[in-house]
């Protein structure tokens, strides 16, 4: 894309416009993945559009590509942001390259000093680029406290500065460490890009009241995207390959004998018999909740599915109150199994002895909890039960995978069924894709 000099906010600053048209390509996939529905015959619409009313103003080519790729009003609010991320005018690829040019500069300065300030005074203090950007990144007054410490053991009053040199670089790594999973934890390079893809990428249990609702959102988008998967799946595949021969007679006798119009009989869709086991102890209720409405939103994943509640106790949820997803908290909070401990392998042992069963083999086992349980041996071998009866049995964990090997009840528990880790939105929905494509 280049740019016109003299152009002000309002253009869209295209000389070569052949430029622009094989850009319309890209932004269509982009609009595709977002879920509209756009297809080439959209974008070659798109094309002819704009060569008769010309590249000029930015306005009147935002409005005419919003009138070919979005037709309801979600869609043209979706529309609006993609178009004004992905095109840019003037005034803002001048201020975003300005911005741009002075973070670099500050990052490589911060780097430098970084640099100064870990150098040692023998290779037990040295440390790699990744270390660095984590100590460029503290506190100031972490990074005083470091250097007080650096200095009083390894200063030149100091006595023995080679006795103290490893631990005083013990203490520099577990500082640069810290900083770093608190880096990885906060998703701090996809908040700074875009604050709103970044609440796709934080961790669930971080979330505030104020964007509980545009986490809604997005849970409703992604399921109405695999209930499109699925719907299309299943018109692909929908034919068998054997032939209907009353069918076929039937038409060939309207034709007059003629049997040239052949039907196949149609493949009957097994929906999954779900059974779900939810954690409603203190700390889970959110993640649950997020939970439930893809499955509830997953109308073309599951034909019947029957909610558990369980903190100490276990208690089926009443279908009628899942139907309004935005009272589950006052509904699991009247349950009087909220806010208790957790006891997984009761809750097992309570679903395993339910008469008529619950479980079959034509059934999916959805377990969500943390896997922080009291009396893990009683777990495992109710779990060991479940496992037997049900077709097949999933555990959707919001602890993140690199914190497995620190729980052993985690590490003990993805032994004997599929665990996956749903952290965040992201995961959660390429989970819930997983689970709805079995």
């Amino acid at each position: 894309m280049r740019t016109a000099s003299t152009s002000i906010s309002t253009t869209i600053t295209m000389v070569d416009y052949e430029v622009y048209l094989e850009k319309l390509a890209l932004f269509g996939r982009i609009l595709r993945q977002e879920g509209l529905d756009v297809t080439p015959n959209h974008t070659a619409d798109a094309c002819r559009i704009l060569l008769e009313l010309g590249f000029e103003d930015r306005a009147v080519v935002k409005t005419a590509l919003r009138t070919v790729y979005a037709r309801s009003r979600d869609e043209q609010l979706r529309f609006d942001r993609i178009f004004d991320s992905f095109f840019l005018s003037e005034e803002a690829i001048r201020a975003l390259d300005k911005k741009h040019t002075e973070q670099e500069a500050a990052h490589a300065q911060a780097l430098e000093q970084a640099q100064q300030e870990l150098q040692g005074e023998n290779d037990s203090l040295l440390y790699n680029e990744a270390q660095k950007e984590a100590y460029a990144s503290l506190s100031d007054e972490e990074k005083q406290r470091l250097q007080n410490l650096k200095n009083r053991f390894l200063g030149e009053d100091s006595r023995n500065p080679e006795l103290y040199a490893n631990m005083i670089h013990s203490v520099f790594a577990r500082s640069i460490m810290e900083q770093q999973m608190m880096l990885e934890d906060a998703a701090t390079g996809q908040i700074a890009i875009d604050p709103e893809l970044g609440l796709l990428f934080r961790d669930i249990s971080e979330f505030e009241d104020k964007e509980i609702p545009k986490a809604v959102m997005y849970i409703q988008d992604i399921a109405r995207r695999i209930n499109g998967e699925l719907t299309q799946k299943r018109k692909r595949s929908g034919r068998s390959s054997s032939l209907d021969f009353r069918r076929t007679i039937r038409k060939g006798l309207e034709t007059g004998g003629r049997f040239y119009r052949l039907a196949y009989r149609t493949k009957r869709t097994r929906k999954k018999q779900l059974v779900v086991l939810c954690d409603v102890s203190g700390s889970m209720i959110q993640f649950s909740e997020f939970v439930l409405r893809f499955i509830q939103s997953l109308n073309q994943a599951s034909g019947s599915s029957r909610v558990f509640l369980f903190s100490e106790e276990m208690k089926e949820a009443d279908a009628f109150h899942l139907q309004n997803m935005d009272l589950f908290r006052d509904y699991v909070r009247e349950s009087g199994v909220y806010g208790r401990g957790t006891d997984l392998g009761g809750a097992l042992h309570a679903l395993n002895e339910e008469k008529p069963p619950v479980l079959s083999p034509a059934s999916m086992l959805l377990i969500i909890s943390d896997a922080k349980t009291v009396n893990l041996p009683l777990a495992v071998h109710e779990l060991l039960r479940a496992r037997s009866r049900a077709g097949k049995v999933f555990w959707l964990n919001p602890i993140p995978e690199r914190k497995w090997k620190y729980l052993n009840s985690i590490q003990t528990m993805s032994e004997l069924c599929t665990m996956i880790s749903c952290s965040t939105l992201e995961e959660l929905g390429a989970a819930c894709r997983r689970l709805a494509f079995m």
